[in-house]
């Protein structure tokens, strides 16, 4: 069975031809990077996942803002704990399938493959902590703004050493 996943389904004709038409124009941009400062046997790892999962005992992400006006997404962010699984989550994101995630969470938050990794001796230490927030958001402004200085701060805590970006 194919899936696919329809980024533009919640838009107008209109809407969807001057978003792709966007994208298209926009300009290339160097992605920042820093060098690993220890081994990777040694390294506290996280992840952040753009599939807007959060625990159940939490928000759910706003989709009814979203439905209202496609050019907004919830720009907060979940912390999801080691050890959470399918049965401890839900995944708010409007633009992909949640059904492959609630299956297995691996899919969207591969919590249990870096457990795998780290009693192999591949990284130092799975972390406590990891993150999750509502991609396809059109205007990232408040996202690169307020919700990526607040993970930051959280994972410095945490202090963890590598953050692997898990895009939905």
């Amino acid at each position: 069975m194919t899936k696919e996943v329809d980024s533009y389904r919640f838009l107008d004709f209109v809407t969807r031809q001057v978003l792709k038409a966007w994208i298209r124009l926009e300009p290339h941009r160097e992605i920042p990077w820093a060098p690993l400062r220890k081994p990777l046997p040694q390294a506290k790892v996280a992840l952040i996942s753009s599939a807007a999962i959060a625990l159940k005992t939490d928000a759910p992400f706003d989709q009814e803002g979203e439905r209202k006006n496609p050019w907004w997404g919830d720009p907060s962010f979940r912390v999801v704990s080691r050890g959470a699984t399918e049965d401890d989550v839900e995944i708010y994101h409007l633009h992909i399938d949640p059904s492959f995630g609630k299956q297995d969470l691996n899919c969207v938050l591969p919590i249990r493959r870096l457990e795998e990794l780290e009693e192999a001796g591949e990284i130092g230490e799975v972390s406590q902590k990891h993150f999750s927030y509502m991609g396809y958001t059109i205007d990232p402004t408040e996202l690169l703004e307020d919700t990526a200085p607040k993970m930051t701060r959280v994972l410095r805590e945490e202090e963890v050493d590598l953050v692997l970006l898990v895009p939905v």
